[in-house]
């Protein structure tokens, strides 16, 4: 273990996990001993002790700091998950934007063209985080968005939401992000793997808030569970399948059956949501030759082997089922260099960096501060920080999209169509328009698919980012109301405003500030 994690991961024991049966064991060993030494002691002596000895162990058992979905244990929780209704999102959509002009434009003149990347920004950071950690969740997520940090210890959703969080924790005071180049926030954003074979993923963390005796239910857990999972990803984190429950890691068959099983387990638990990407598991290239055979996984990782590095300005594919270059860095030094090494190129000949991860900590929340600041909104925003997933269908979109341009008097119309693969769930795109600038523009409308629209000054032109996202409205307003209930909670209107921030402008927009401001 590296210097990074020393002091984070002192708890790496988890005794939560072994609902304190090695106490049990530990007393059962002594007294057997002393028996053993003491062969001669009454039968009734014995009798005493056997039961004795049951009672101590039911009581000991029953000491769980997780408990299962449906578990009776008396906890102070109440949470209720919110999901996306990513079974009824928009597909291969056809978006309409309206543009009034003042008549000083040539129309004819202006060609409609999407970026290489989304916002127009400069170069592309990828993170990949394997082995379903927490700490996707309760330091990654958390550091992005604003949420309690702690050096000691792990909370889950459940315990966020009923302010029951370890005693260090602390706050960077902010959310980490780039604009979407005209003055709105984007936050950063990166993808966790699953693991739906394993139980853990269905316990759910207990809630004591104000029991300060012990911290045992901060302990780190073995992995995300499905609340966490669902806030990750109703905030725009990707998802990706990594190791299945199998005993032959070298059987592409038996692992291809387990990619369907996981993904049933997936789309059951998210809302009818499916997994299109795999981050390829401790090197084993069985994992890559099963997706290769699996349809729903159209794109991969991997830090080894015959990979495809991205250089954005280049790429002129789709990069189905390809399998993309990633890198596990030693040090968040190393991906600063790494970073540094790349901006002093040419556009066109950056790559992107890609950083695989497993354990995130101070270090590497650090890091990601670094980027926010130098490069970020709160730097040259000249950055974009999606997942893998939303940047493989922004690419798909830039490949395969058509813009029809249609013209009359001093009015421009675009139709912009959107074709997409099954288990797409990013239908936005940004447009670029030449010649044509702001103050030229009178008004700018848009129709019915599309629910979030932004729009400004660009290069020698305008630009327009266009979300599709069918639930959009919806989804901003769970987050207002989530402020409501606790209006004393400045990151949930935080939160809010940001959310609401998505949305084209409209009456229900207005209403939803209103009820924030």
């Amino acid at each position: 273990m590296n210097d990074y994690f020393s002091t984070t991961y002192s708890t790496y024991f988890n005794f939560a996990n072994l609902k304190i049966s090695y106490f049990s064991v530990l007393f059962n060993t002594i007294i057997y001993l002393f028996v053993f030494l003491h062969n001669k002691m009454m039968a009734m002596k014995r009798i005493t002790y056997v039961i004795l000895l049951l009672l101590l162990t039911s009581c000991l058992e029953q000491i769980d700091f997780y408990t299962g979905k449906g578990s009776d244990v008396k906890t102070q929780d109440d949470y209720s998950v919110y999901l996306y209704p990513y079974d009824k999102e928009n597909h291969n959509v056809t978006a309409e934007i309206t543009i009034q002009t003042d008549g000083n434009i040539d129309l004819d003149d202006i060609t409609p063209q999407i970026p290489y990347l989304k916002y127009n920004k400069s170069w592309l950071f990828l993170l990949t985080q394997d082995d379903c950690k927490q700490v996707a969740y309760c330091c990654t997520w958390a550091a992005i968005n604003g949420k309690p940090l702690s050096n000691e210890y792990f909370y889950s959703a459940n315990q966020l939401k009923a302010g029951d969080l370890p005693p260090d924790i602390y706050y960077l005071g902010k959310t980490l992000g780039c604009t979407d180049g005209v003055g709105n926030e984007v936050r950063f954003n990166f993808t966790t793997t699953l693991a739906p074979e394993y139980e853990w993923m269905n316990k759910r963390a207990k809630v004591n808030k104000g029991y300060t005796k012990d911290y045992y239910r901060f302990f780190m857990s073995a992995g995300l569970n499905w609340d966490n999972v669902a806030e990750l990803a109703n905030y725009g984190v990707g998802i990706a399948f990594h190791d299945v429950n199998v005993e032959d890691v070298n059987n592409a068959d038996t692992i291809l059956k387990h990619y369907a099983i996981v993904q049933d387990s997936i789309r059951h638990e998210m809302s009818g949501r499916g997994c299109k990407f795999l981050a390829e598991p401790n090197g084993n290239k069985t994992y890559v030759t099963a997706a290769k055979m699996y349809s729903p996984i159209q794109i991969m990782t991997a830090q080894g082997g015959d990979l495809k590095t991205i250089y954005p300005f280049r790429e002129e594919t789709d990069l189905k089922k390809m399998l993309i270059k990633r890198i596990f860095y030693e040090s968040p030094e190393n991906v600063k260099t790494a970073i540094i090494e790349q901006l002093n190129l040419p556009i066109e000949r950056r790559n992107a960096i890609h950083m695989g991860i497993h354990l995130t900590s101070s270090p590497w929340v650090d890091l990601l501060l670094w980027i926010n600041d130098m490069y970020g909104k709160d730097g040259d925003d000249s950055v974009w920080f999606p997942s893998l997933e939303e940047y493989y269908e922004y690419n798909y979109y830039r490949i395969h999209s058509t813009i029809r341009k249609e013209i009359k008097g001093n009015e421009l119309k675009l139709y912009v169509t959107l074709p997409s693969e099954g288990d797409f769930y990013y239908p936005s795109i940004t447009v670029n328009l030449n010649h044509l600038t702001m103050q030229h523009v009178k008004t700018v409308s848009s129709g019915n698919m599309v629910t979030g629209l932004s729009y400004g000054d660009y290069a020698d032109g305008m630009m327009l980012n266009i979300d599709c996202r069918k639930f959009l409205l919806q989804h901003a307003t769970h987050f207002v109301e989530q402020y409501e209930e606790d209006k004393t909670n400045e990151s949930n209107k935080t939160d809010a405003i940001y959310f609401v921030n998505m949305l084209k402008e409209s009456e229900q927009k207005q209403q939803l500030l209103d009820r924030v401001k």
